[in-house]
């Protein structure tokens, strides 16, 4: 037999860590397997739904008293033992044996203190018979001798038990000797187990001494087996009589029980029938009773629903009701000032109900309904009699205020007087009928398109009316000298341009002119678009400014576009309809604009014509307000502020084409001599055109820069070409002069520092080409001696040169003789050659510095050609020749 889990030493250890600290020592542990069962239920046990629980009885000794404990303990993760249960055995009632396990290993355990009595115990299972003695005699023995108390014991055999008792002593006995050193409380109890036997719980020691005195007084007489067997079957025979004697005797009795139970089936039998009548009785009533309750749960049902039933209708009629205020104000109430409030209670009321006849927010039942059709047909036409009366009424309200401001003088500009034009008073009148336009929108959209017009055309007469006369006096009151358009005209003196008059007034009146409308028009638009109710983005940031600096357009507050009134139709906005919306408010913010270019028109013509340099100035004012000008919805002014730039940009460029025409005609002249006039003047106009640059208006000069230069090189070699002889004088004179003119401005201006250097290269070929055609002048036999030789030793060696025919040394020595004799004099009719027809005396040193050196270096080639194929003739060194240049 496998080795008891009572006997496990290290389980034993086990649980006395787990209860450490109790005071408590442990007599017994054993594993067993805990299961729940149900009440009323035999309960198949199955292992899989069996938990490991160790079972550990323990005591405590307090004075004279004993107390014991049964401690259930249950494995942590770690597989440490702790504490899980705690029973006291003097509560114990019932120890029961499941009849339901057939190998008798499960019981459970009945204490009278538990709280809740219909709860199932839990069920206890061991692994054998054995287990399950051992736990059971250890408790009952604890029960009596330490609480003087025995349980119920169910569904075990006491005598099996104390059989199994003896059976196991010797085994008990041995657990003792293990338990020997374990403390006093743990010895006492184990001895009294081996003392108490389940004998003393059947009969006393006084009754077993009188059962064996009684049993030795019978002689049984089994000795002799044949006299013991007649004497069995003498017995039988007498008990058999004694049995039928008994019988008979008792004839009498039965009769008198058959006659009362005859007596009771008649009362039984009557009383049937008496049951099956009132059965039947009461089967009848019952079905009346249930008939009664079934119709007044119908009539409860009905009741309920008809009570429902009136609520909707009110309900429903509430809302079909028209308030006769609402009726008088949308039928033929007033639109003054003072009775919008009531009118905007009006309409919210029509679109609440309208709405609340749609749908989603009427019962699918009621739409179809004639009361709510012809309620719906009433609400729309309520709704069209108050649309119309309230664009009417806003169409004449529109023209009325306009027409009131056009006919006061005092609203414009007058002469002497600049006046900024002031729409707050406006814009306080129409914000007046804000929300009723959105309660407009709300119950019909198409109503807008007219009233949008209408304000559109009433405020463009204003508007026209105000940059008119606003551009007028402007012009009238600046003060400007008109500057000359000629500038490079070859006829007109240098003198004229050079004092050329102050027209800065002239753009300050055109920014005046930007920096009043283009904030107006920017908050009209913004205005306009809240005010009739147009889903697009701001126009504007809060607090910013239509240029990006601080607006000197300071009559309304930064947020006065705001109308205070809460957007109705938020929540349904969506990209694609606020693209159209967008359409939709440029298409109108045109015919609202459309006209009042022409008045920034006719300021940047009058500035053109005083002073057409300002076009420059002016486009970059221009596009400084056209870069702040982001968003979407003030599009007009963007095209208005694009349409003014191409103004100015086309005023310019005429001016440039003008300019370049002037240069043109400087090649019509018969013969030009010397430095071109355009040359200084272009370096002039470059000078004050520099002066003149606002922003981004680089890009426009720097291509009028480009234009202009590109004609005047093409022009100057024109006009060299005209007389061959003197073309690289005058070349290297005139892109001398362009050089000399554009340093400084050719320093900081990348444009015209690409045309310097291309000025300095043709200044460079042309000085090469004309001090090489003075050389030659004066020694070409020399050189075209040293040419002949040059283009010889191509085909011929070089020893072979001097025999060839012109190339013998008698001919060298003839050319040096005439080219190389009175040196001193060629050499200063080279001089006064190049002096000859030069009018830019300035330029003569660099010039002659440049033909010596060229000189020298042609010298240097021949005299080492001369060196290499006449060794033995002896000519002028180079050194020679550079120290009689130097001299010279």
């Amino acid at each position: 037999m496998a080795k008891s889990s009572a006997d496990d030493q290290e389980l034993r250890r086990a649980c006395e860590a787990a209860i450490e600290g109790t005071k408590q020592s442990v007599v017994m542990s054993i594993r067993v397997a805990k299961s729940r069962g149900m009440w009323g239920k035999t309960h198949k046990l199955g292992r899989d739904m069996a938990k490991p629980r160790v079972l550990a009885l323990s005591v405590k000794n307090k004075g004279q008293r004993t107390k014991a404990f049964l401690r259930v303990l249950k494995y942590s993760t770690g597989g440490v033992l702790e504490p899980a249960k705690l029973y006291k055995l003097k509560h114990l009632s019932k120890v029961e044996v499941l009849t339901s396990d057939p190998s008798g290993c499960t019981f459970t355990l009945g204490f009278d203190n538990l709280r809740s009595q219909s709860v199932a115990p839990p069920q206890w299972t061991m692994r054998n018979i054995d287990d399950r003695n051992r736990l059971l005699l250890c408790i009952l023995n604890i029960c009596k001798d330490a609480l003087e108390q025995l349980p119920k014991v169910v569904g075990i055999d006491v005598v099996e038990m104390a059989l199994w008792a003896k059976e196991n002593t010797p085994a008990i006995s041995s657990q003792k000797s293990q338990q020997e050193g374990e403390g006093p409380a743990a010895a006492t109890v184990t001895e009294r187990d081996l003392k108490v036997t389940v004998e003393k719980e059947l009969v006393s020691q006084a009754e077993e001494e009188d059962m064996e005195a009684l049993l030795g007084t019978y002689v049984m007489g089994i000795g002799e087996a044949e006299a013991f067997s007649e004497r069995l079957k003498r017995e039988l025979l007498a008990l058999e009589a004694a049995n039928v004697h008994a019988i008979l005797e008792s004839e009498p009795l039965i009769d008198e029980v058959l006659q009362g139970i005859e007596s009771a089936t008649n009362c039984v039998d009557d009383m049937d029938e008496w049951l099956s009548i009132f059965n039947v009785k009461l089967r009848h009533m019952r079905e009346d009773i249930e008939s009664i309750e079934t119709r007044n749960n119908k009539l409860e049902t009905q009741s309920v629903n008809n009570k429902a039933l009136i609520e909707e209708l009110d309900k429903l009629l509430k809302g079909l009701h028209v308030p006769t205020e609402h009726a008088t104000c949308l039928t033929g109430g007033s639109f003054d000032e003072a009775r919008m409030l009531q009118n905007i209670e009006a309409c919210e009321w029509l679109a609440g109900a309208l709405r609340s006849l749609e749908v989603p927010h009427l019962d699918p039942i009621y739409a179809n309904m004639r009361a709510v059709k012809e309620k719906r047909a009433e609400l729309e036409k309520l709704k069209a009699t108050f649309v119309r009366r309230a664009s009417e009424f806003l169409r004449n309200y529109f023209a009325s205020l306009v027409d009131f401001m056009i006919s006061d003088k005092s609203y414009f500009s007058q002469r002497g007087q600049l006046k900024r034009p002031d729409h707050a008073d406006l814009r306080y009148k129409c914000r007046t009928y804000a929300r009723l336009l959105q309660h407009l929108k709300t119950l019909d959209k198409n109503c807008l398109g007219p009233l949008r017009k209408a304000y559109c055309s009433s405020l463009n007469l204003l508007l026209r009316r105000e940059a008119r006369e606003f551009a007028n006096e402007l012009r009238a009151s600046t003060k400007a000298s008109k500057n000359p358009t000629v500038w490079l005209e070859a006829s007109t003196g240098s003198g004229q341009n050079m004092n050329a008059a102050d027209t800065s007034t002239v753009s300050e009146a055109y920014s005046k002119m930007l920096t009043i409308f283009i904030p107006l028009l920017v908050d009209e638009s913004s205005f306009f678009a809240h005010f009739m109710c147009f889903e697009v983005p701001a126009l504007v940031p809060p607090g910013g400014t239509a240029n990006g600096d601080k607006s000197e357009y300071d009559d309304d507050d930064p947020n006065d576009d705001d109308l205070g009134i809460m957007d109705i139709d938020d929540n349904d906005s969506k990209a694609g309809k606020q693209t159209g919306e967008l359409a939709a408010l440029n298409e109108s913010l045109q015919d609202l604009l459309d006209g009042i270019q022409e008045d920034f028109y006719a300021v940047v013509d009058w500035a053109y014509k005083i002073d057409p340099l300002r076009c420059i100035s002016m486009h970059g004012i221009t596009e400084r307000y056209l870069s702040g000008q982001k968003a979407d919805a003030a599009g007009f002014v963007r095209l208005l502020l694009g349409d003014l730039e191409s103004r100015v940009s086309m005023q310019f460029s005429r001016f440039v084409d003008e300019a370049c025409h002037q240069i043109e005609r400087n090649e019509r002249n018969v013969r030009q001599m010397g430095v071109l006039s355009y040359i200084p003047r272009f370096a002039t106009l470059a000078t004050r055109m520099e002066q003149y640059i606002q922003g981004q208006s680089r890009d426009l000069v720097d291509q009028a820069y480009t234009k202009f230069v590109s004609i005047m090189f093409v022009t100057l070699e024109k006009i060299a070409q005209t007389d061959p002889k003197y073309s690289d004088l005058f070349l290297l004179e005139n892109y001398a002069a362009f050089q000399n003119s554009l340093y400084d401005l050719a320093n900081v201006v990348p444009t015209l520092a690409k045309f310097y250097h291309q000025a300095s290269e043709a200044y460079e070929q042309a000085c090469t080409r004309h001090i090489s055609m003075i050389i030659y002048a004066q020694f070409e036999r020399l050189f075209q001696f040293a040419k002949k030789i040059e283009d010889l030793m191509y085909t011929i060696a070089p020893e072979e040169i001097p025999f060839q025919l012109g190339l013998s040394k008698v001919d060298l020595r003839k050319m040096l003789k005439y080219s190389l004799s009175g040196l001193d004099k060629s050499i200063s009719a080279m001089y006064k050659k190049l002096q000859k027809n030069m009018t830019s005396e300035e330029l003569l040193p660099s010039l002659w510095d440049k033909c010596k050196k060229e000189f020298l270096d042609k010298y240097e080639s021949f005299a080492q050609l001369v060196n290499k194929i006449y060794p033995t003739e002896t000519i002028p060194t180079v050194t020679e020749m550079r120290e009689l240049l130097a001299n010279m």
